[in-house]
């Protein structure tokens, strides 16, 4: 008799193979303590995180903790209910107006996670005489929005404006909207979208709009940490940005914004808005408050700290003969030659006191196994000297980089 779980018997081998075999599961890892932004207890072992996104290290800001606290003490742990049903909560309007200042947007709107962001606007936006063109390497958030929406679903290759250039020209004569959809930063390689040359395309084909997730280059990106749009001086023509609290802000949640004047008939017709409860007022306090870290003058050194530290990983990583996957960036991910290796990389780091994300086919592009670093700006040359130099000799017992001993030696 078949059983319920059956069709997934190829991947649970395939983990078994990967994980269970090998003593190593990344599924297992429990951090016990939070010592600081950079560093946990695993278990008994001090280990330097390099794989949180906590990219500006605001997850343990004092102003963040003291409104957070002092929403628990006024509005209690949590909602209870959707704001269409159980009603707004003046933290939930503090935020949105908070992104309506940070990215100059006539209008905002919060979702209780950034998946939740993109499920809702890309599942709502577009009709079933649209056409949504999206990045082949976009994130699964955006694929099961656009999959939830009615309208037609058409893929252009990654980071390629001439292939979306030619695939709008083929719909020309065709009825209906168009939505192009990239990222700010992609989040497994830590490359950047050509954005100049992606509006420059929009602008060539009627009743063509662009989302953009800026998840990953909230914070990270631009004089004021408003994104790719900011860095790329072209605000103005993207006509909605969605995000999330999860990253650079240091909590969790979603939004989009934009200056559509039709926006707010979203909170109308957007199910994973109306359906799903808000966000607990704790949680907004601190989000409105880091977001006001994020485009102030302490926002900007954080930034610089964290170019500093992304270079400066990216170039040893570099030097000990590793593959990385893209240039400097917040997202450092050193390519393995096989996921097996992969995984025997990623338990060599773990078992000596450095954490890193693991990712591995069919969910990374172009079939890449990756140990994926992501940066903080918390992180002290010290530690990310520790790093290259842990990254240096489990590489070398694993016989994938030539004289790496030397190499960590006058890394």
């Amino acid at each position: 008799m078949a059983d319920i779980f059956d069709r997934f018997a190829p991947l649970m081998a395939q983990r078994d193979s990967f994980f269970t075999e090998a003593g190593a599961d990344p599924f297992t890892v429990r951090m016990d303590q939070v010592i600081s932004q950079t560093e946990a207890m695993i278990g008994n072992r001090r280990t330097i995180l390099c794989g949180t996104n906590n990219y500006l290290g605001l997850t343990f800001a004092p102003e963040a903790l003291k409104a957070a606290h002092a929403a628990l003490d006024d509005f209690g742990t949590g909602t209870t209910g959707s704001r269409v049903a159980n009603g707004t909560y003046v933290g939930h309007k503090a935020l949105e107006d908070e992104l309506k200042t940070f990215f100059k947007k006539d209008h905002a709107i919060v979702f209780s996670t950034g998946f939740l962001a993109n499920l809702g606007v890309l599942s709502t936006l577009m009709g079933p005489d649209d056409f949504i063109v999206m990045d082949a390497d976009c994130h699964a958030s955006i694929y099961d929005g656009v999959r939830m929406s009615q309208a037609q679903i058409i893929r252009f290759k990654h980071n390629d404006a001439a292939d979306l250039d030619k695939r709008l020209a083929r719909l020309a004569d065709k009825p209906g909207n168009k939505l192009i959809v990239i990222e700010g930063i992609y989040s497994m390689l830590g490359d950047t979208a050509p954005l100049k040359d992606i509006v420059a395309v929009k602008k060539k084909h009627a009743n063509t709009y662009i989302l953009s997730d800026e998840a990953h280059s909230l914070g990270v990106l631009g004089r004021f940490g408003r994104g790719l749009p900011e860095q790329d001086g072209v605000e103005a023509d993207v006509d909605f940005i969605v995000g999330t609290f999860s990253k650079s802000a240091g909590t969790v949640g979603g939004f989009c914004v934009s200056s559509h004047p039709k926006f707010d008939t979203l909170r109308l017709v957007c199910r994973p808005y109306i359906f799903t409860a808000s966000l607990p007022p704790s949680v907004v306090a601190s989000a409105a408050v880091n977001l006001s870290i994020i485009r102030g003058p302490e926002g900007g050194a954080l930034r610089k700290r964290l170019r500093r530290n992304a270079q400066h990983l990216h170039a040893r990583l570099t030097n000990l003969g590793l593959k990385i996957a893209s240039g400097p960036s917040p997202v450092v991910a050193v390519v393995a030659p096989s996921p097996e290796m992969a995984v025997a990389f990623w338990r060599g780091l773990i078992e000596a006191g450095v954490y890193v994300n693991l990712a591995l086919p069919p969910a990374t592009p172009y079939g890449y196994s990756l140990l994926r670093c992501s940066l903080c700006a918390a992180h002290t040359e010290e530690q990310l000297d520790e790093v290259v130099a842990i990254f240096g000799r489990v590489a070398a017992d694993l016989g994938l980089i030539e004289r790496c001993a030397r190499k960590v030696a006058g890394a």
